[in-house]
């Protein structure tokens, strides 16, 4: 049984345990806070905005407004979100996740939108919203809101006017009525912060390469939803206690998360309001981590001595230490000489990050200038550059383009010719200076054995014409003629 807390004088009661928090969740009697009433034909404006979303509503309202929701949720492809969240960079993440979604649901201009979409988001959950700029931001959206961009006549959604709106550039609009806008801003807003709360979760907590998040437990140990309220529309009882009609009811979801059940995400809600974007959410946070996070970044590698990386490194000698690059330069080029065979589908690796041929090229090559410049640098006792690297964060439209022989080409006298500068200025270094380094950051041993690991791009494209014998045999034969 239940032992809620009561707050004396404020009709408050908190629950935690996990059989208390869904029972109340699924209890009809207990709603969401409702917006408050407003004026048919008043200004548009924040609270005009909530008292037309599904959020904010219970009964038939509800149900309705919901179905507007999965109706605009139904056309997108989590997987599409993923590639094209993992593909773009901006570092206010919740504008990031909006437009992602602004895009895919065909709405103009979504840098615009995004930003107001953010606006509104930091009053769409107060219960008296005052914010004039919030307010202009909702009398923006709800004519961008009322039409998506489809196909010809007959294409889009029957349920809906088709609007020939300029028909002579090839593209028309489908209509929408205020309702149907306003729960998309609804739909949009409510993506904003939560997705980016669940991205800010995992990266606070670790970040990197952990698994489809869905079966991350730093979600279950560390909810980006840590508590959820209701309001007592009538008498009821949760847990044998009785609940007052008119008690505001507070769900303590992080509490109630470590005693759930494994794989129930409460962050998510649970029957009958289950959040019906969770796949969508997780699609684009797991887009934004993955291909925000990049192995060969030293933050993600850690920086001390007992690293795999440092470890491997202890014994080689200086002639060994020079010729890892190249080494691992072989290894690239005898995988991209596979790449003309690329389909022009994006490559999502066992780690959940998207790549493509160019775009392994690309880092291969940046990398390796990067650590580098780093090395000339600290030699010359200057400051190192600071990093603006979008790096894997980045899918750019060049990264996806065919990957020809010509380009082929192209990598093979760029990289071999990088490669064989990092061989020269290791086997030149002093010796001292290989493992007490000067200036700041890991010693010059470490950062070779670093760089040395750069494979991780071509192999996360793979062989896409020959076996892994095949493949082998070619670096064979690039080492045996000098990687000519």
């Amino acid at each position: 049984m239940s032992e809620p807390t009561v707050i004396s004088g404020s009709a408050t009661m908190t629950f935690s345990r996990y059989d208390d928090v869904t029972a109340a969740l699924a209890d009809p009697a207990l709603v969401p806070l409702p917006a408050a009433p407003v004026a048919p034909g008043g200004p548009a404006g924040v609270a005009r905005l909530r008292a037309a979303v599904a959020r904010f509503s219970s009964g038939e309202p509800h149900a309705r407004r919901r179905a507007l929701v999965l109706a605009d949720l139904e056309r997108l492809d989590p997987a599409a979100l993923r590639v094209a969240a993992a593909g773009g960079f901006e570092p206010d993440v919740r504008l990031r996740v909006v437009r992602v979604l602004a895009a895919a649901l065909g709405l103009a201009d979504p840098e615009a939108l995004a930003r107001d979409i953010v606006t509104v988001a930091r009053s769409y959950f107060a219960d008296a919203p005052d914010d004039p700029e919030a307010d202009a931001a909702v009398g923006r959206l709800l004519p961008a809101m009322s039409g998506t961009v489809c196909g010809p006549e007959g294409a889009c959604d029957p349920e809906r006017p088709h609007d020939p709106v300029g028909a002579d550039g090839g593209e028309a609009v489908c209509g929408a009525d205020e309702e149907t806008a306003a729960n998309r801003i609804g739909l949009l807003v409510q993506a904003c912060d939560a997705t980016a709360a669940l991205v800010e979760r995992v990266r606070r907590n670790g970040g990197g390469p952990v698994g489809a998040l869905r079966e991350d437990p730093r979600l279950r140990e560390d909810p980006p939803v840590r508590v959820m309220r209701r309001l007592a529309a009538r008498a009821t009882e949760v847990g044998g206690a009785a609940v007052p009609a008119g008690t505001h009811v507070v769900l303590d979801v992080a509490a109630a998360q470590a005693q759930a059940p494994e794989g129930v995400l409460l962050t998510f809600g649970a029957p009958p309001r289950i959040c019906p974007g969770r796949a969508h959410a997780l699609a684009i946070a797991e887009g934004i981590v993955f291909g925000a996070s990049d192995p060969a970044d030293p933050e993600l590698v850690g920086a001390d001595s007992a690293s795999p990386e440092a470890a491997a490194g202890q014994g080689l000698g200086k002639a060994e230490l020079a010729a890892l690059v190249p080494e691992t330069v072989d290894r690239v080029l005898a995988l991209a000489a596979t790449w003309t065979a690329w389909d022009g589908q994006p490559i999502v690796n066992e780690d959940g990050r998207t790549y493509a041929p160019h775009k392994a090229v690309r880092r291969v090559t940046d990398h390796l200038v990067d650590h580098l410049a780093e090395l000339d640098a600290r030699l010359a006792g200057e400051p190192t550059e600071p990093d603006h690297w979008h790096a894997s964060g980045v899918t750019t439209p060049a990264d996806l383009a065919p990957f020809t022989a010509a380009d082929l080409d192209e990598a093979r006298s760029r990289l071999t010719r990088l490669a064989g500068i990092w061989s020269r200025r290791v086997a030149a270094l002093p010796d001292a200076t290989l493992d007490d380094s000067p200036g700041t950051g890991w010693s010059f041993r470490r950062i070779v054995c670093h760089v040395a690991g750069s494979g991780y791009y071509a192999d996360s494209v793979g062989d896409l014409g020959r076996s892994a014998v095949a493949v082998a045999e070619a670096v064979e034969t690039a080492e045996a003629v000098g990687r000519v």
